[in-house]
């Protein structure tokens, strides 16, 4: 996939393309519709297929008070959009320029001149242009102006729900530890990536090493609580139980902390790894206990519970 930074950096010839348009934040089952529409459209004239997204969430510049977390950051966001094969993203940097724009000037730069648009894919709720004046409907109208049509896609539902697939949704999941509903919503595991650093080897010193994430990830981390799931180390994967939150019980962690102890095996050295850990479903919340001994015997119950659930 290739991945334009900005108009300029899209060649003259490129096109002509059908392109969806969003912020595809976690690239979820609702967004991967749009894909696969995106992708029959294109199929059927010989077109190229691009998504156009935003570098950041436009609430970040027009309301940072009520802006979201992400549930992935820009470069994982471009890593599962290219995992769909389509051809190109094109990032758009969201500044006081690009929100200032005139819809009809959004369309013409952007669109038109840039990508030499046949067809456009949005929600039913999109907005474009200054202080969001650009509907679907208004779009419509300037395609007929320049030759293109508008697809607005429908909602997705997961089945047996009323309640449309959304990024907001993804979060509230994420919110309540909910990885294994959250999953499905997304399209594939729940899983956050960094690097593997020093932490303060407590695990290792009550039987129990683990990885430890750096504070950096690529992906909103879920609930603090205890999961089984999957460290992905390359090629490898390990059935793991992971802790997720401040280890209340020493009250000694400043920050949350993401760490896997991989079940059965106790000689693996992954510092400076970047590693996946992938969370299949939520064991139970975050306590403190009343001493090392209760808090060995809950672990060795949660690593027992972990291998049950992973079937190892």
């Amino acid at each position: 996939m290739i991945v334009f930074r900005g108009t300029e950096d899209v060649p003259a010839d490129f096109g002509p393309s059908v392109v969806a348009i969003g912020k595809f934040d976690g690239v979820h089952i609702g967004h991967q519709a749009v894909i696969r529409r995106m992708q029959e459209d294109a199929a059927a004239s010989g077109a190229r297929t691009v998504a156009v997204t935003f570098d950041r969430n436009p609430l970040a510049l027009l309301r940072p008070e009520i802006c979201p977390e992400s549930v992935v950051d820009l470069e994982r966001k471009l890593e599962l959009l290219a995992g769909t094969g389509i051809d190109a993203t094109l990032v758009l940097t969201f500044d006081r320029e690009l929100s200032s724009r005139e819809p009809a000037d959004f369309v013409t730069g952007i669109l038109v001149d840039a990508l030499r648009v046949r067809t456009v894919l949005v929600g039913a709720d999109f907005r474009f242009g200054r202080g969001g004046a650009g509907t679907p409907g208004l779009l419509r109208e300037l395609g007929a102006q320049h030759g293109f049509t508008v697809d607005v896609v429908d909602d997705v539902f997961l089945p047996g729900s009323d309640r449309r697939v959304s990024s907001t949704w993804v979060r509230e999941l994420l919110d309540a530890g909910d990885v294994a509903t959250a999953a499905q919503v997304l399209g594939r595991p729940v899983s956050v990536s960094g690097e593997v650093v020093h932490g303060l080897k407590r695990g290792r010193e009550l039987g129990f090493p683990t990885a430890n994430l750096s504070e950096t990830v690529d992906a909103l981390v879920p609930a603090d609580g205890v999961y089984a799931g999957w460290l992905v180390d390359g090629d490898q994967r390990y059935p793991s139980a992971i802790s997720v939150g401040t280890n209340p019980t020493f009250d000694d962690v400043p920050r949350r902390q993401v760490e896997a102890h991989v079940l059965g095996e106790t000689g693996l050295d992954l510092y400076g790894h970047h590693i996946s850990v992938e969370f299949a479903d939520r064991l139970r919340g975050m306590v403190a206990f009343e001493g090392i001994d209760a808090l060995i015997a809950q672990i060795d119950a949660d690593v027992a519970a972990a291998k049950r659930l992973l079937g190892v």
